[in-house]
Parts: structure tokens; sequence; C-alpha cells
């Protein structure tokens, strides 16, 4: 008789089962990580092909959106509770390994999936993408964090705020520390705005088009989108917001280019340069940083209706041709060329109107970006400072006296607003300019909480747009 113990027979091997949909969300953060890519530019493409392949629908679609922008949002905060669950410091664990850990943490502490199901999707998820022994750490480190929710692993991890109240902030609400303390200099007060702004910047921006006058109108856009899909604009005159998101490519006013997507911002500080009061001749304006082109179409759209001209300048190629198309079938007359702002090939004293949104850290649209406050580090203010002044110094040249520039940044960082106007007007770094400030809140009518003047600065928290910066100046002499 044999006495041994019998042995179980092994568990037959089993493929991991591919998820499409958080198969899609790992590559989209594998692209942002591994080329510096933006999830705005990287996820519809993927999306259109998964639809086109028959695996998506709507819901997949949203769930996978979420995931990213999620992740993304989250991440400071989410690396701090993966940290608190490892033996081993943060930067040994492989970038990979990290984006699915941080994909399950946001399934577990920032959506409604179920524990279960949050955990066992990425656990497979990582079977596919990383090999059954990373999975393992996966699925040990995703059944630690199950021990609390998001508030009580905040609470394990991040520093008491009487203690480093920027600290404190910035791992409860995901933001770089740098990042906290230039926002808050900028803002100003005390701990309640600060919180409201980071809030903002981690919730999803609303899709805001913009109705292009003399080519389009908010009714149509009402039309085409149904009143159920769409809300006024809060500001703009030509705003109309998707209320329950959609595809805004499909509308038949922003394939022709009569209408587009634009922040609500963005068109307030346009309409703002052209309604600033100028002396004299008014035929001649430049859009002098004009890529990818909303507010150039906006301000051709504008121009047109006056009978002036708007040349739209554009130093990079590629952008250049995105101006063009965002220009595509305006009436009015209009050229797109490409040219360095710092270089013109115009001659001083040539334009009525100039907008120069110059190039930025572009800290105030991390709503739309979250990837982009990861790698903003705060030396690269110091790489945009000159250019930026740079073109604001040729602006004021190249308007004549009395004409209007308007200085304008997606930031609300003080390096780069109003310490680059005070700079250039005072002559640091190069000969002095004789211009005037304009009071800019008048020209935004019915826009609440514009602060002391002369100059605007848009907040997410207080205005839903992004963090737009605007300077109107007039040449005296």
């Amino acid at each position: 008789m044999n006495d041994q113990p019998r042995r179980r027979p092994a568990k037959p091997h089993r493929r991991p089962k591919k998820d499409p949909v958080r198969f899609l969300a790992f590559e989209a953060l594998r692209a942002v990580d591994e080329r510096d890519a933006y999830a705005n530019l990287v996820l519809p493409p993927l999306l259109k092909k998964a639809r086109a392949k028959g695996d998506f629908d709507g819901r997949d679609a949203a769930l996978a959106t979420e995931l990213v922008y999620g992740t993304l949002r989250r991440q400071g905060t989410y690396d701090a509770i993966v940290a608190a669950c490892i033996d081993r410091p943060l930067r040994e664990v492989d970038p990979p390994v990290l984006d699915v850990l941080n994909m399950g943490v946001h399934q577990l502490l920032g959506t409604r999936i179920p524990t279960h199901a949050a955990v066992s999707a990425s656990v497979e998820l990582a079977r596919v993408v990383l090999g059954e022994g990373r999975a393992k750490f996966v699925n040990a480190v995703l059944r630690k964090v199950t021990a609390h929710d998001l508030d009580g692993w905040v609470e394990k991890v991040a520093p008491p705020y009487d203690e480093d109240a920027e600290d404190h902030l910035a791992v409860v609400h995901s933001h770089p520390r740098w990042i906290v303390s230039a926002l808050w200099d900028a803002l100003g007060g005390g701990r309640a705005g600060i919180e409201d702004l980071l809030e903002a910047d981690n919730e999803r921006p609303e899709v805001t088009l913009v109705a292009r006058p003399g080519r389009s109108t908010t009714e149509e856009l009402v039309k085409a989108l149904g009143e159920d899909n769409s809300l006024p604009g809060r500001w703009s005159p030509y705003a109309v917001r998707m209320a329950e998101g959609g595809e805004p490519g499909a509308l038949e006013a922003v394939q022709e280019s009569r209408a587009g997507v634009q922040d609500e911002g963005s068109q307030l500080v346009a309409a703002a340069l052209a309604a600033a009061p100028v002396e004299g001749r008014d035929t001649r304006w430049l859009d002098g940083c004009a890529g990818p082109g909303g507010k150039a179409a906006l301000l051709a759209a504008l121009a047109a209706g006056r009978g002036a001209t708007l040349l739209a300048a554009e130093k990079q190629p590629h952008r250049a041709r995105l101006v063009e198309r965002s220009l595509a079938g305006n009436p009015g007359p209009y050229q797109v060329i490409t040219a360095d702002g710092t270089r013109p090939p115009w001659l001083p004293g040539t334009f009525d109107r100039i907008l120069m949104d110059v190039p930025c850290s572009g800290l105030g649209a991390l709503r739309r970006r979250p990837e982009s406050r990861w790698r903003r580090r705060a030396e690269d203010l110091e790489a945009f400072a000159p250019l930026q002044r740079g073109l604001l110094r040729e602006a004021l040249k190249a308007v004549r006296i009395g004409g209007v520039v308007g200085y304008a940044t997606c930031s609300p960082h003080l390096a780069e607003t109003r310490v680059v106007v005070e700079d250039v007007l005072k002559g640091r770094g190069g000969e002095p300019v004789e211009a005037e400030w304009i009071d800019a809140r008048p020209l935004m009518p019915g826009v609440s909480a514009l602060g002391e003047g002369p100059d605007v600065q848009l907040w997410p928290h207080l205005h839903g747009t992004d963090a737009m910066y605007l300077a109107l100046l007039r040449r005296t002499g």
C-alpha cells in the first residue's frame, strides 16, 4: 500500500485576459511618460481606433478617459499612498508598474468601482502587460491600499497643515510643492482660496465652444447640440458649453471652422483686445503668437466685421498650419505667415492692435493638461523669461502710437505676468518703452472678481476658465 500523500494536480496555466478599456488607458499613460506626450492628444486617436474595431462603446470610452485623467491628476497623492505600502523607495519601482498601481489606486479610491473588481482588474492588467511576478506585487500593494478610503490615506501620508502648509496641500491636492507655492503667491489670501484653486485644477473642465461672429451663432450651436446638451457661456457672448460632453468635431459648424473649441477665458482675452479703445485708424491687427489658432480665428472674425485685416504670425511651421486650418473660410481679409515675433519681418508702427499670447509654463491650464504639472520645474520659468520680454518689447515697437498691445499668457505665475510687463515698461533688460496701462476690467463686462486692475487674472475656481492673464498697453511715444 502506498502511504505517500497524494500530490495535487498543478493548476492549468491560464492566459491572462486582456481588458480593452484598461489596456488602452495603460497605453495612454505609457505614451505620456515615455514620449512626453499629452493625454489630450494621445487619447482621442486611441479611442477612435478602439471604436472602429468595435471594442468600445460610449461607456467604455468614458471609463478609459476617467482612468487616464484621474490617474494623472491624482498622481502625487497616489504616489504618496503607494510609497506607504511598499518596502522600497518609490523611485525604484519601474514606471510601467507604477502606472498600473496608480491606475488601480484611482479605481479603489477615486471611483465607484467595487473593491474586488478594482483589484482583480488591475492584477489581470498587470499579468498582461507586466508578467506574473510583477502582478503578484501589484496584488499585494493594492490589497494594502484597501485598508483605508482616500480621506483615511491622506490623513496618514500628508504632513499636518500646521507643520508644513505647502507640503500638506501638495499631497492632499496632488500638485508639486513649488507650484502650490507659486499659485498661492499669485492668488494671495488664506487657505480657503488656494484650496479652492487646487481642487478646481483637479476637476474635469467643460468643453466650451465659440461661435465665431459673422460665421456662426450661439443659437446655431445650441440647436445642433440640443438644449439638453448645451449651456450658455458664463461670460463670453460667443460661448456655448457642452453639458454632457460628446464629440464637438462632429458638429457641422466646427468642421467648417465657423465655430471651434475654445476655453471661455481665451475668448475673453481676444474680445477684450478687440474692444480696447484705440486712437485713429483701426484697420491692421496682428496676432503675434497665433498657434494653434483659436484666438486668431476669433480675432479674424471680429476684424472682418469692422473691415480690418488680421495678420497671424507663428514661429513653428506645424503650428502655423493649425492656424491656417482654424482660419479657413474666414470671409474677411487675413494672412497667416511663419515668423518669429522677436525678429519680426514687419516695420515698426505697422499695426493698430496686437495680441501677443506668449509661450509660458502653462500653469493656468492644469485642468486640461494634468501631466504638465509633473513635467514643469521652477527653473523652466527662467528659460521663458527672455522670450516673453522680447516678444512684448517687439510688440510695443510694432504697434503705432495710440495703438494697443495685449500681453496674454495662460499662467498666473507672477514671474510670467505682471513682472514681465513692469520690466518691459521700465526698461529692465532693454530700452524703456513709452506706453501706458489700459484698465482691462471694463472690457470684460459682467465678469466678477477681476481684482484691482488694471490687468486681469482669470481663475478656474472663480470664473470656471483657464487661468488666463491679460495686460492691455497703449503706446504713447
